[in-house]
């Protein structure tokens, strides 16, 4: 029995995919234009996430630790375990977030378009000048306001475990000012794991943490600041470092 839901599931799941996507990514790149910019693209991200998780039979529930400011600006980063923690995190980040995203999911026709016209950040973490002009951009873009995510492991851990942490988005926090704000997303792993599009229903937890302040570290407490942090998200993720 369990089987057959997984399987209905993730048919459903594929297919509410590409038809979704197609769907909002058109009616970001329709209504880009409307003022105030931007509250357009949020939504139809975050309608997009909340259909797709629906009709894969994923629940998203949340926690906050206090000292969060749901209309302040911050670095949000997450660790990654499936596709799941895009949609979980777009249902529930706070204010106007802009993505750091693949290089490769800009160059998927109206899609790619749609998340450049929302002002995501492609990052290819294989060319160091391009992840520079990335963080250069990304930096010019919260001069305008809002935050901004990263998944600092890079790329999806295929056991849960947490992967080392790239350092781009500390970077851009000590750069800013702007505190970090540690996030754990715990049960999208077990969801879909990374090379398996098999879809197991159930519920993704995304935790919250409190915002760190990138101040009191400097340059010289980079490193001590990425431990700190890596060991946060760990923690309300619920999981182990690799």
């Amino acid at each position: 029995m369990r089987f057959i839901l997984s399987l209905v599931a993730t048919l459903i799941s594929l297919v509410a995919l590409v038809v979704l996507a197609l769907i909002f990514a058109t009616l970001t790149l329709l209504t880009v234009w409307i003022p105030p910019r931007g509250s357009s693209i949020t939504w139809c991200a975050r309608t997009w996430g909340r259909l797709w998780l629906a009709a894969s039979g994923i629940r998203v529930e949340t926690s906050w630790e206090e000292g969060l400011d749901p209309k302040g600006d911050y670095i949000f980063l997450s660790n990654h375990a499936s596709w799941f923690d895009i949609p979980a995190l777009l249902m529930t980040l706070p204010g106007r977030v802009r993505f750091a995203a693949k290089r490769g999911l800009f160059q998927i026709p109206i899609f790619g378009w749609a998340l450049a016209a929302g002002g995501f950040i492609p990052v290819d973490r294989h060319d160091r000048k391009r992840a520079q002009a990335a963080l250069t951009a990304a930096q010019v873009g919260l001069a305008e306001g809002g935050s901004m995510l990263f998944f600092p492991e890079g790329t999806r851990s295929e056991d849960g475990r947490i992967l080392p942490f790239q350092r781009g988005g500390f970077l851009l926090a000590l750069k800013t000012g702007l505190p970090i704000v540690p996030v754990g997303v715990e049960g999208s792993h077990k969801a879909m794991r990374k090379g398996v599009f098999w879809v197991r229903p159930g519920r993704i937890h995304v935790r919250y943490g409190a915002p760190v302040d990138v101040t009191s570290y400097g340059l010289k407490g980079r490193k001590r600041l990425v431990l700190d942090v890596r060991l946060a998200i760990a923690r309300l993720a619920n999981c182990q470092l690799r």
